[in-house]
């Protein structure tokens, strides 16, 4: 979907985007090659080419961050499977939902292979360095809840493509909070997990405050299962996601 993308040309929109769709192209290469189809103005024809050009050297050369400043926020999964090998789900869990006055208690990063967590008082500040290593962030609700809480933990850390899933699942019809969209998806939680919410997520952490450490491990696998489930929503729904946005022409 990137490779056919236009919207991130400076001077380029929607329209012009789709209108290139139209034509029956389906990447840039093809655009460079097929451009005069196009039923756009002859000097917007002349600014696309080397702004094409220059988008296949920076894809060719792994260069995301000229995708993360230009791409609007709602389109950013686009990109997903250009980035996939340097990816992260990412979830937290907090004492609230205020950055500025609650703190972050956990981290879990996976990054398709493995899950890492970083836990406040053991490991957190550990976690910056963690989400450095990769391009793309994939988040449910991340924009508002997520990066916020992370960004005033570690200032300066978000340097990445970001892909909240909460937005693009709403337009091909997966509304409602991330358990709801599992459930509708057939993505089963385990036993000792299925059931717990953000809210009981506080209370385990308070628990484990109090000296729990059962309490502690719970919450551990909740957010493992998170951000392992992210994966699996974005690989079943992307395909959805495409054919919505190419059926609108």
């Amino acid at each position: 979907m990137l490779r056919n993308t236009y919207i991130h040309i400076p001077g380029i929109g929607s329209t012009t985007e789709r209108r290139i769709w139209e034509s029956g192209i389906k990447s840039w290469e093809e655009y460079l090659e097929n451009q005069d189809v196009v039923k756009i103005p002859r000097i917007k024809r002349k600014s696309l080419l080397p702004a094409v050009e220059e988008s296949i050297e920076q894809l060719s050369e792994g260069n995301h961050l000229f995708f993360a400043y230009r791409l609007p926020a709602s389109i950013q999964w686009r990109a997903y499977r250009h980035f996939i090998e340097r990816t992260a789900y990412v979830d937290i869990e907090t004492t609230g939902l205020s950055a500025g006055c609650d703190k972050i208690t956990m981290i879990g990063v996976y990054n398709g292979k493995e899950t890492k967590t970083y836990i406040r008082g053991i490991n957190l500040e550990e976690a910056a360095a963690e989400l450095a290593k990769y391009k793309q962030l994939i988040t449910f609700n991340g924009a508002r809840f997520d990066l916020p809480f992370i960004e005033h933990e570690f200032p300066g850390f978000f340097n990445h493509l970001h892909i909240d899933l909460l937005y693009p699942l709403k337009k091909i019809g997966y509304s409602g909070g991330l358990k709801k969209i599992e459930v509708k998806l057939g993505i089963a939680r385990s036993d000792g997990t299925e059931g717990i919410t953000g809210f009981d997520a506080v209370r385990l952490w308070n628990r484990y405050e109090r000296g729990n450490e059962e309490a502690l491990d719970l919450l551990v696998k909740y957010n493992q299962e998170d951000v392992v489930n992210l994966e699996k929503i974005i690989r079943l729904t992307y395909p959805v996601m495409m054919d919505r946005e190419m059926n609108q022409i």
